[in-house]
């Protein structure tokens, strides 16, 4: 939902910083895995209840997210890049469902559920951008993506601030993700009708 807001201040911010990174050689796919890299940790840390490092290392691996398309915008993007941020990005958001329910079994039915809910967010959003492919629809509203990103009402913005306040707040896992999961719900609904909206011939 803000995701499209705060794009342009996000991209101002890191563009400088790709730059730099080019003139040392560093290469856009390299910081993706660097903030894969992160996010892992960060569920690892989830995992063992070590919240406060999991919390750090979240926003280490939000800002390698950003700092790849920098580093893309200043070289050279490819096809590839955009493909292996976006898997990228998707483990990530699991993986910190799946390691509350690991810390804490009592979490596993709503961490489950949550999980099933990013799968309605993840296929709607990728089918409507496989889709727009087709028919060339094309939209820079979100910056300059690999291929077309459709908004809703829980995007990577509203994701990251969850986990965040589950990691600052972990008792109250479970509520969070029962309420977030049913947004998401609400966000796959929008996007199948802005698909029929588009798309029905």
């Amino acid at each position: 939902m803000f995701d499209a807001q705060i794009r342009p201040v996000i991209d101002q911010l890191l563009n400088p910083l790709g730059r730099g990174l080019v003139r040392l050689g560093v290469t856009a796919n390299q910081v993706t895995l660097a903030g894969a890299g992160f996010g892992l940790l960060a569920a690892g840390c989830v995992a063992a209840e070590m919240f406060q490092p999991a919390l750090w290392l979240v926003l280490l691996n939000r800002v390698a997210d950003g700092l790849d398309g920098a580093v893309a915008r200043a070289s050279q993007s490819s096809d590839f890049g955009g493909y292996l941020d976006i898997v990228s990005d998707f483990i990530f958001y699991s993986s910190i469902p799946f390691t509350f329910a690991l810390a804490r079994p009592e979490n596993a039915v709503a961490a489950t559920f949550l999980i099933f809910s990013f799968i309605g967010t993840a296929s709607s959003f990728l089918g409507f951008a496989i889709l727009a492919e087709k028919h060339h629809v094309t939209t820079d509203i979100r910056g300059k993506k690999a291929f077309y990103y459709l908004g809703g009402l829980t995007e990577g913005a509203e994701t990251i601030l969850l986990f965040l306040a589950m990691l600052i707040w972990p008792d109250y896992f479970i509520v969070m993700a029962l309420l977030f999961g049913l947004l998401c719900w609400v966000t796959t609904g929008t996007r199948i009708y802005a698909a029929y909206r588009q798309f029905n011939d």
